[in-house]
């Protein structure tokens, strides 16, 4: 099968697989990954080769930029150091850790290749923890820590890995220049994505067409990975930071119109890019067991259980110390960040799925490179392992913990008072544009003080007690479903009698308003 009709019979089988997935309650990335082992042992469909290079190149920026682009920044910077200490500290350990498991049940692979498994398999993948993430309700600071971990852990890793490989090949390597490679590294990414992401929004600030700055946003995480690349810095975190900047300033440097596009592109780009790399895993199954074939099944399964036991292990042997042995240790800690419940960190433990990174890294090594094929196969069962097993277990560990949060109906505290904030403002403005304009702007400014005071009048709804306002607020969205959907029926019955470019423009109107209804309230 051609690789063109390969891609299409992938995504028409994601299409079908996501609805699968939702109707049975399983994570989109477990069905995919079992949809694509499924597909690799259809006749006709071959054997599907990856180039590595090309999968990282091609999936990695824009769905490590768009992940970024909706990152709470705040948020990430008050969790700095937890985010740290598993996206480096967790990294390194669990390295360790396997290459010690691996090296003691395959005697004749070296250390150093050894370490190279543990670098493709130590991080979790940021595009299989936002496709958990978003079938369960965590806790927000929860959330924050696993993305912003699976954000920059690949750049640790990585470098790790290109380490572990030069030293293997080369049987040499100086711990000195490795830590200074290491910074290097992570510095110069960063600031080549600053660069990028800087340079796209002087660009945006002179776009006036929704449609090329939704296309300069696609290139930008793109250009950002590959300067970083060309200079031999991190492409990882260069899509990351050019997705950060791009996110920290989108409401300066976009119109609502814009963002409205962007949040439909980047969402359809996400659920492609996603799909197809999850259903490229499975396939990958079918040619890593037939390069084993040599290999005894039972001696294989036992150290694939290992490895991958070993992984899932060494982040809770990490990450229980990390959170509780500095609170026990320092006061001025534990002042400012008292001690979570020990549910916190399990939940972190066992978030820990790998994905494209590890296979991709896996794939990349050179075919000279000592014990490669036993190397991929355990990269791809501990992919499959954690997918699997960590995958599908982790709402009901969350439920069993008590941490899932119900839907949200109403919007948050925060959120409340930020819109009863803003509704005081555009209040206050027209006012006093009515007040020093009168005779120019009476009229129209008077109507729009009459919209603005129902707006303040909502928001202070919001603000009143939890029983008055859910009553008032369900209500209010109730009516106004229905007020929206009784004016849309009425669009339909003029559409032989008005222009179909202004019938259209109704439309959207109509849409937007219903889906503000549904995003301020939720969906009840």
């Amino acid at each position: 099968m051609h690789t063109f009709e390969l891609l299409l019979v992938l995504v028409a089988a994601s299409v079908a697989l996501a609805y699968v997935a939702e109707r049975l309650h399983v994570p989109l990335a477990v069905a995919l990954v079992f949809g694509g082992i499924a597909l690799a042992f259809v006749p006709g469909i071959g054997t599907v080769e990856l180039d590595p290079e090309l999968v990282l190149a091609l999936f990695l920026p824009p769905l490590l930029q768009v992940s970024a682009y909706h990152t709470d920044w705040p948020a990430f910077r008050s969790n700095l150091r937890p985010i740290l200490s598993l996206a480096l500290g967790a990294v390194f350990f669990t390295a360790a850790a396997v290459a010690i498991v691996a090296k003691l049940l395959v005697p004749d692979l070296p250390w150093w290749a050894a370490i190279t498994l543990g670098a493709i398999v130590a991080p979790p993948d940021a595009v299989a923890a936002a496709a958990v993430l978003k079938q369960v309700k965590l806790p927000k600071r929860i959330v924050t820590v696993l993305e912003g971990e699976s954000l920059i852990n690949d750049a640790s890793s990585l470098v790790l890995y290109r380490f572990a490989v030069a030293a293997t090949l080369a049987g040499t390597f100086s711990l000195s220049e490795g830590v200074f490679r290491f910074f290097v590294a992570a510095i110069g990414g960063t600031l080549a994505g600053w660069i990028v992401g800087r340079a796209a929004m002087w660009i945006f600030a002179r776009l006036e067409d929704t449609l090329l700055d939704i296309t300069v946003s696609l290139l930008a995480g793109f250009l950002a990975y590959f300067l970083a690349e060309q200079v031999h810095v991190s492409g990882v975190l260069a899509a990351v930071a050019c997705g950060l900047v791009l996110g920290r300033q989108q409401h300066a440097a976009f119109t609502g119109e814009t963002r409205l596009g962007m949040a439909t592109v980047w969402g359809f780009v996400e659920f492609l890019f996603t799909a197809v790399v999850f259903m490229l895993i499975g396939l990958q199954l079918r040619g890593i067991v037939e390069r084993l074939e040599g290999y005894d099944a039972k001696s294989l399964s036992l150290i694939a259980v290992a490895v991958s036991a070993t992984l899932i292990v060494s982040r809770f042997v990490w990450i229980f110390p990390v959170v509780w042995l500095p609170r026990a240790i320092s006061r001025r800690i534990r002042e400012h960040d008292p001690m979570p419940p020990w549910s916190y960190p399990t939940i972190l433990s066992w978030a820990g799925m790998r994905g494209v990174v590890s296979l991709a890294t896996a794939l990349a090594l050179p075919a000279r490179f000592p014990g490669r094929d036993i190397i991929v196969f355990l990269a791809f069962c501990a992919i499959f392992a954690t997918l699997v097993l960590q995958g599908t277990t982790l709402g009901w560990v969350i439920r069993r913990l008590g941490l899932e949060q119900e839907d949200a109906t109403l919007p948050e505290p925060d959120t409340a008072k930020a819109r009863a904030e803003l509704a005081a403002a555009s209040l206050d403005a027209v006012q006093e544009h009515l007040d020093s304009d009168a005779s120019e702007h009476g009229e129209a400014a008077a109507e729009l003080v009459e919209e603005y005071k129902v707006r303040a009048e909502r928001a202070s709804i919001e603000g009143q007690d939890v029983e008055t306002k859910t009553d008032q607020l369900i209500a209010q969205q109730r009516l106004r479903l229905v007020a929206i959907e009784a004016a849309r029926e009425k669009l339909m019955e003029q559409t032989d009698q008005i222009d179909a470019e202004a019938h259209r423009a109704l439309g959207e109107e109509l849409d937007l308003e219903e889906q503000q209804i549904h995003r301020a309230l939720g969906d009840v």
